[in-house]
């Protein structure tokens, strides 16, 4: 079995992998697009804050799982919601490899136990949250064209820092 610090490198290179996907793509977003990536984002951390949840080897991580589940099925559904009422479809990127990169950090994520699993999903949850607000300040709400849409990404915004904040919190304490 690899040690744990390695595994978590590889965790966080997977998500490496992946958050340059929606930069690389500036040029050809549009709206429905964006619709698409913030919904894949936002299941992103349902996925993880809810293995987190089956996984987590403490209360406090068990309880950021929750919470990440919870906070993010609200805004996709926001998200959904909104989407719904402009008639936008989503259309996700020609560029599958953020999905496959999310696939292997699950597959990762899914092997540890303990506090390595703690570990490895905090050290996800803190470069995964750094690369979506760098995503959204930077190409995302620069590339939208509809106000409400860029409104709702503007208003769910800081709660992505604040669960970076949290993690990084709750890694100190491990």
């Amino acid at each position: 079995m690899r040690p744990a610090h390695l595994v978590s490198l590889g965790i966080l290179a997977s998500l490496v992998v992946a958050a340059p996907i929606i930069s690389a793509q500036a040029g050809g977003l549009d709206d429905p697009t964006i619709v698409a990536i913030f919904d894949a984002a936002n299941t992103v951390d349902i996925e993880t804050g809810q293995l987190a949840v089956e996984r987590g080897s403490t209360e406090a991580v068990r309880n950021f799982g929750k919470m990440l589940v919870t906070d993010h099925t609200n805004v996709r559904k926001m998200g959904r919601d909104l989407a719904a009422k402009l008639g936008v479809t989503p259309t996700p990127p020609a560029d599958q490899s953020a999905a496959k990169a999310h696939q292997a950090t699950m597959q990762k994520l899914r092997s540890l136990h303990g506090t390595a699993f703690d570990r490895a999903f905090l050290e996800h949850e803190i470069a995964f949250h750094a690369a979506t607000i760098s995503a959204v300040t930077t190409t995302l709400l620069p590339a939208i064209k509809n106000a409400e849409l860029k409104a709702l990404v503007e208003k769910v915004a800081p709660a992505f820092v604040g669960h970076q904040k949290m993690a990084e919190s709750l890694l100190k304490g491990l």
